[in-house]
């Protein structure tokens, strides 16, 4: 830190046109990088049966449009009169004309598959579009269609995977947008109060931007190697803002206190990066070593996230050493200036008689504080015992979005299952279908039929209410039996497909028990099989992040514990430390399925009350992030408590003096955070909603609960023992030493 301390303050000009060039080069890519995010519930798993499925269908049975755009139309007046049958064909006229539309599949009165409400005035239109490559382009063309089409007898709206995909990626963008809007103010006014100055306010903003800007540079041009989830902006955005201002609160704090010792400023910054850069840096590596844990699991999806969130936090630390301080040497005591009031609370550097009277109140009656801490961390984090996860598909966003919505008159029609097939390919191990297969094979399908939850099975085997789906001429009976064959086989008939329709759109709570009936039924045939389409997807989605998250806690666990045990000299701190952080993510993981998965309180957050699971990917997400954020406040605690006790001062009274220098900076940077983190609670997605609401519930039990009352009870029960470390061990570890 020396070196980089003295490079940063003798020369900040080149530090800073270093900065701004990087800046100036990745604005035009940042920009660029949230139109290429996915929200694909799927993404990387390209060895999952369900993609197998896909594959097949397309390179077996020459399935080039799998991908449905789900288009309901309100007719006025309705289907079955003149005017409604003209303007709802020339609706269909101009849908399949529409580039990138390869089929478009038109409403039908009758049979289980009705798409047309029986007075007319509701129809569901189906349009195939490209799968993969085009598809949201496509998706935009159709919407901009039925904007254009739409008109007092047509009103026109939109559904299906794609679009309910698309609308997660577009939302998530805006509320990210809207949440900076939102928080920046605010932060910016607190700053005003903590700082007292205008200068030293806008230097954590300016930080915190100028990583956000450079990290999505970044993460654009990882969206040209791996899919990368829409989640990754978020993070970026909340480790960017969140740690950004936690940091620079640290720095800009140290550096008027140096200024108060000396009067050259660049002498100042060189020992504000010696000193409090020390600490930054290790607290930004314990949080991208909690973030580099989701780099583990095989799923680009969720390695899209770590990436992002190691990025944006490595990003925020070298911003902090390098173009903080380096403004900090030019500004010199223009920092303070122009000053708007005395308070400055926070930043002073006078220890709190408040705060260190509360430390010798908690610390006189240590047992109880830990034991009653403990007791209701555990009772708060009690509701993650019952934890759902999985794809929630429209029900993760809120109501009002057009996707979700319409799934309501999806329902009525009775065709909510098309949003949920199964697709099921039989394997004949290399033997071409003949006659002498049809009894078997019909065997099944009537078994499947019969499955409780089941509408349809398409198949070639039509029974007499599928034929009355048709119009009722031999014509339209002959031309979707055709139809239906033709799907039904591969070109060299040694595979035969069945597509099964539940009699409405899963819930992804029931999708593993309808998934286990399907399984069973084929298993009992005796054929050899492959499962998937959309809703088994999801599940598998789901179960690969779950079997990942104990290779990421371990992986995070080994990762910090050594990084504490050098850092402090101890084998007790770095597992108290753990233990303590464990607790704060399973309090607010518990706190986050009471109220997003159960309905608790979740209307007065604006989160629907029929989610029912969390995103499969939030706890990983949120253990992560959480955990490498308590070890800000850990580090910034325990840093001056061992400055004290190596100045000489007693366990206890080094325990107590440093809660009453570090209370008020830790308090300040975590109302900070709180405010960060809270304004996502405010968007459209559930799973980002979900994400902010954990990050503000662990930051405020963290700063309040866990750092002033829970770690210094410990710390003074602990004793000398806090700082045993073996006689060998000491000799082989390198010597860091902490300040802030």
């Amino acid at each position: 830190m020396r070196t980089l301390g003295r490079l940063v303050s003798r020369h900040p000009w080149a530090v800073l046109l270093a900065w701004l060039l990087a800046a100036a080069l990745s604005l035009p890519f940042a920009a660029r990088a949230p139109a290429a995010l996915t929200a694909d519930p799927a993404g990387g798993l390209t060895d999952s049966e369900a993609t197998r499925v896909t594959e097949v269908l397309r390179d077996r049975f020459g399935e080039r449009d799998t991908n449905t755009v789900v288009l309901v139309t309100r007719s006025q007046p309705p289907l079955g009169t003149t005017q409604g049958d003209a303007t709802y064909q020339r609706f269909l006229d101009g849908l399949e004309d529409v580039p990138g539309v390869t089929r478009v599949t038109a409403a039908q009165g009758g049979g289980p598959y009705r798409t047309r409400s029986a007075d007319g005035t509701l129809a569901l239109t189906l349009a195939q579009i490209p799968l993969l490559d085009g598809a949201s382009e496509t998706l935009r063309r159709v919407r901009a269609y039925t904007a254009r089409t739409e008109s007092a007898a047509l009103d026109i709206r939109v559904t299906g995977g794609q679009a309910i995909g698309d609308d997660f990626t577009q939302f998530a963008e805006s509320d990210t947008k809207r949440s900076e809007l939102v928080a920046l103010p605010l932060i910016g006014a607190l700053l005003l109060v903590v700082f007292g100055a205008l200068v030293a306010t806008g230097l954590p903003l300016a930080v915190g931007m100028l990583s956000i800007s450079v990290a999505m540079a970044a993460l654009y041009g990882l969206t040209h190697v791996m899919a990368v989830s829409t989640f990754a902006q978020s993070v970026i955005t909340m480790l960017g803002l969140g740690a950004g201002i936690d940091y620079a609160l640290l720095m800009v704090n140290r550096f008027r206190e140096e200024l108060n010792r000396t009067p050259d400023p660049r002498r100042a910054a060189e020992r504000t990066v010696q000193t409090a850069g020390r600490s930054v840096a290790f607290s930004g590596l314990t949080v991208a070593i909690a973030m580099a844990g989701l780099i583990l699991p095989p799923i680009a999806f969720v390695r899209s996230i770590g990436i992002g969130g190691v990025l944006a936090v490595l990003l925020t630390v070298l911003a902090s050493l390098t173009a903080l301080p380096a403004l900090l040497a030019l500004l010199g005591d223009r920092v303070n200036h122009p000053r708007f009031t005395r308070l400055n609370w926070a930043q002073s550097g006078a220890a709190s008689g408040a705060w260190t009277a509360f430390a010798r109140r908690v610390t006189a009656r240590p047992w109880f504080a830990v034991l009653g801490s403990t007791a209701f961390l555990l009772l708060l984090a009690s509701p993650a015992l019952n934890i759902r996860t999985g794809y929630a598909g429209a029900w993760g966003l809120t109501p009002g979005v057009e996707s979700r919505d319409t799934l309501k008159d999806v329902e009525a029609l009775g065709a909510g299952g098309l949003l949920s097939q199964f697709e099921v390919i039989l394997d004949l191990k290399g033997q071409r279908y003949t006659p002498e297969n049809r009894a078997t094979f019909q065997a099944l399908v009537t078994d499947l039929r019969a499955l409780p939850g089941v509408k349809g099975v398409l198949s070639p085997f039509l029974t007499p209410s599928d034929l009355a789906g048709t119009n009722g001429g031999s014509t339209d009976q002959l031309a979707a039996l055709s139809a239906l064959t033709t799907r039904s086989f591969s070109r060299d008939r040694t595979l035969l497909r069945v597509t099964v329709i539940p009699d409405r759109t899963l819930p992804a709570r029931e999708i593993p028990a309808f998934e286990r009936q399907i399984r069973g039924t084929i298993e009992a045939s005796g054929y050899a099989y492959l499962l998937g389409g959309a809703p088994v997807g999801g599940e598998e989605f789901s179960r690969a992040i779950t079997d990942s998250l104990p290779t990421v806690v371990l992986a995070v666990f080994a990762g910090t514990f050594l990084l504490l045990m050098v850092a402090f000299r101890s084998l007790l701190i770095p597992l108290k430390s753990i233990l303590m952080n464990a607790l704060t993510v399973g309090a607010a993981i518990g706190l986050v399925t009471l109220i997003v998965q159960e309905g608790v309180l979740a209307a007065p957050l604006g989160i629907p009350g029929d989610v029912g699971v969390l995103d499969a990917s939030l706890p990983v997400l949120l253990f992560a992030v959480m955990f490498g954020l308590s070890m800000d406040y850990e580090i910034f605690l325990l840093s001056r408590v061992q400055e004290e006790y190596l100045a000489g001062h007693p366990n206890d009274e080094a325990v107590v003096l440093a809660v009453g220098h570090t209370a008020r900076i830790i308090t300040s940077a975590a109302i900070i955070m709180f405010i960060v983190f809270s304004a996502f609670i405010f968007g459209r997605v559930v799973a980002s909603k979900s994400i902010g609401l954990g990050l503000a519930i662990a930051v405020a039990l963290d700063a309040t609960l866990v750092r002033l009352v829970l770690v210094p009870a410990f710390l003074k029960l602990a004793g000398k023992w806090n700082w045993w470390l073996p006689a060998w061990l000491d000799k082989r570890l390198p010597h860091i030493r902490l300040e802030h």
